[in-house]
């Protein structure tokens, strides 16, 4: 059984979150979350700078297929705003996924990106994905850190050089 549904959970300050599927009604929480997220930060996601996330990226954001993709989101439970969001897009074998995720600038290191991997991994799981990965700058080394306390394995990226892949086995056997 996928894990679908939402759970709520207390970051290490005390602050409550709810962590739940992405929704389409979701994309008027976009410009707030955005509006706090540095150059910087949508570099190292993005891996370009960006100035401002267009209309027809969010649009591709918010739009996914779910028999392919998934996404979840992190909302603090007192203001309602989006606080992070993962996603997941399936490889065309149906095997293997890519994550990547953002998390409001401020509140990096605070334990939502934590929150969200997790819900991704277990998700990954529940499906029978055999692993997951990512591309992650080489100087993104707070996400790096993450991934390897995750579990994950990191190598360079034989075709891409300062970018490292971080990978998890989730599924000994594909279902």
């Amino acid at each position: 059984m996928l894990h679908l549904t939402e759970h709520h959970a207390i970051l290490p300050d005390g602050a409550p979150v709810l962590i739940r599927p992405l929704a389409v009604e979701d994309a008027g929480l976009y410009p707030d979350f955005l509006g706090d997220v540095s150059r910087e930060d949508l570099r190292l996601r993005f891996f370009a700078p960006i100035r401002e996330v267009k209309p027809d990226l969010l649009d591709k954001l918010i739009h996914y297929d779910p028999a392919h993709a998934m996404a979840f989101i992190a909302l603090d439970e007192r203001t309602k705003r989006l606080l992070g969001v993962v996603r997941l897009h399936d490889d065309a074998d149906g095997a293997n996924a890519e994550f990547a995720i953002l998390v409001r600038s401020r509140l990096k290191g605070h334990g939502i990106g934590w929150l969200l991997m997790k819900q991704m991994i277990e998700f990954s799981r529940d499906k029978g994905l055999k692993s997951i990965r990512g591309q992650v700058l080489c100087e993104n080394t707070m996400m790096l850190t993450m991934c390897i306390e995750l579990g994950f394995h990191i190598t360079d990226d034989p075709d891409e050089r300062g970018i490292k892949i971080a990978t998890l086995p989730v599924c000994t056997e594909h279902q």
